[in-house]
């Protein structure tokens, strides 16, 4: 017993020994690319190796999660991913390639990526209430873009409870369906504030609510959805992940650090910026704990919402 603990400490001080990828499974320019970005150069910082940002969107993050999930579990392949691969797509697909708890080994959850519901500038609206008035009086003539799981579920469930026929178009990525709110080719999309913040800001859409029930620190004074869509309150998460079967001694080492990495002053002002709420797990246990209540959590609106 004493060899094998002399063993562990012995391997997490030598990791890493070389160059560690993580892969995200959205575009550049994507919420979670920006995020991974800002917390994946403090980690290097911190473990004086270079972490290399490996883009590989597609299918809804499948394209990356089959991949990480079959890449060696030595530490050196990462996953930062979200809700999607791990908590809607098991119940959006009829048969995925990987399963989200037993081909992956849960490292740290990183925070928060709140969504908000914009529309195009021209529609004739300023409160959620009229827009849902609007598709109501014009059935069937509304479009929404829907890039990842949390614009699609979260619009489905508007489009369920407030009773409006409003038609989904998929994308690739965020920036593809931001760009594509601008000009206008469809009505609305519930944006991460990762990809989205900047058009915000500079007024390029109109906000009119928030995904989350809490208020948001980045948008102050932007109603709930809930307070219109009674009940209504969907959380964009997002951590890190490794293959199955990572030593124990590894990911350790890994959730300490990214926690240290994401209590930098630093790090959360930059993380601010995009709108990211900062919430780490404490140990890699709670996290997959967390990971296994949001599978079952969204796995229940993907449900109600007919999707």
């Amino acid at each position: 017993a004493l060899s094998l603990v002399a063993a562990s400490a012995a391997l997490a001080q030598s990791y890493p020994g070389k160059p560690i990828t993580v892969v995200v499974p959205f575009a550049a320019g994507s919420g979670t690319d920006a995020v991974a970005r800002v917390v994946m150069q403090k980690l290097s910082e911190q473990l004086k190796q270079p972490v290399v940002i490996d883009n590989r969107p597609g299918a809804s993050a499948q394209i990356a999660a089959q991949y990480v999930a079959k890449a060696a579990p030595d530490g050196y392949t990462l996953f930062m991913t979200t809700n999607t691969s791990h908590s809607a797509n098991p119940a959006l697909y009829k048969s995925l390639k990987y399963d989200p708890i037993k081909d992956f080994t849960p490292v740290a959850r990183i925070g928060e990526l709140p969504f908000v519901f914009a529309v195009n500038n021209e529609v004739p609206v300023k409160t959620l209430q009229e827009f849902i008035d609007y598709a109501k009086a014009h059935k069937g003539k509304v479009s929404y873009a829907t890039p990842n799981s949390t614009s699609l579920v979260a619009s489905e469930t508007i489009k369920r409870i407030a009773g409006i026929d409003v038609l989904g178009v998929p994308y690739k990525s965020s920036p593809q369906a931001m760009t594509d709110l601008i000009g206008g080719q469809v009505q609305m999309y519930v944006v991460d504030l990762g990809s989205g913040m900047s058009m915000l800001q500079a007024g390029k859409v109109r906000p009119l609510a928030t995904t989350t029930a809490k208020p948001l620190k980045s948008l102050p004074g932007l109603p709930p959805i809930a307070a219109t869509v009674k009940g209504f309150d969907l959380t964009s998460w997002n951590g890190v992940f490794g293959p199955a079967g990572m030593p124990q001694a590894i990911v350790d080492r890994l959730s300490t650090e990214l926690q240290k990495a994401v209590a930098d002053k630093g790090v959360q002002e930059r993380l601010g910026e995009l709108g990211f709420e900062v919430w780490p797990s404490r140990t890699p246990a709670e996290f997959a704990n967390y990971v296994s209540d949001q599978l079952a959590h969204w796995t229940a609106l993907i449900k109600q919402a007919n999707i």
